[in-house]
């Protein structure tokens, strides 16, 4: 993989780091660490096409007693979503004072029919994917998009599909909305984000 990105949490202590090659299209592996809701890691692959929509994504996420994973595969119009689950992540949810997490996936795959784009929960990584397939990185004008996302909730893997809508506010700022909310993205000239208020920046890129 060519490139590396780190980016730390500045809402809860935790990183992520990528190692990604987008010379044709985008394949991506990372790693996230969080404390919060409970304490734990998550691994992803992605695959993204040469239009800049995702293929493929697989997540495992892992804790004290708990593991879980989770598979989505685009076939044609829809998409197929495979899931894994090891021991009681509930319970050590309940131990931490949050409320159950739910099964992993969705047993409704095609309310994700409209999605092109995949978000993973608390991964700026993965707001960079509309940003860079519409090329807002270097938009001039406030040009606005509403896009579908199959939104991969952490650490539950919980698969729901999410409206975003992604505005160019001139070359290096993305406003970002989803669900009553808003914050303004600092993107690099490849669109990959370097600042999240509120979540994530990033501390290095090779």
């Amino acid at each position: 993989m060519p490139k590396s990105l780190f980016w730390t949490r500045t809402d809860t202590t935790g990183a992520e780091h990528a190692t990604l090659d987008d010379r044709s299209g985008l394949t991506a592996q990372g790693t996230i660490l969080a404390v919060d809701p409970v304490a734990f890691t998550c691994r992803y692959r992605l695959a993204a096409e040469p239009d800049g929509s995702t293929g493929r994504l697989e997540v495992e996420v892992e804790g004290a007693g708990w593991r879980r994973s989770v598979r989505l595969e685009r076939a044609t119009d829809r998409w197929r979503v495979t899931t894994g689950e090891e021991g009681d992540l509930d319970r050590a949810l309940r131990a931490a004072g949050h409320p159950p997490a739910g099964l992993p996936g969705t047993d409704d795959p095609d309310r994700l029919a409209d999605a092109v784009d995949v978000d993973l929960g608390g991964s700026p990584l993965f707001n960079s994917l509309p940003i860079r397939r519409l090329g807002l990185e270097r938009a001039a004008g406030q040009a606005e998009h509403r896009v579908t996302v199959a939104w991969v909730l952490v650490p539950s893997l919980v698969v729901v599909p999410a409206e975003q809508t992604y505005t160019s506010l001139g070359p290096g700022r993305v406003r970002f909305a989803s669900d009553g909310f808003t914050a303004e993205l600092d993107v690099d000239p490849e669109g990959w984000v370097v600042r999240y208020p509120g979540l994530a920046e990033l501390a290095v890129q090779r």
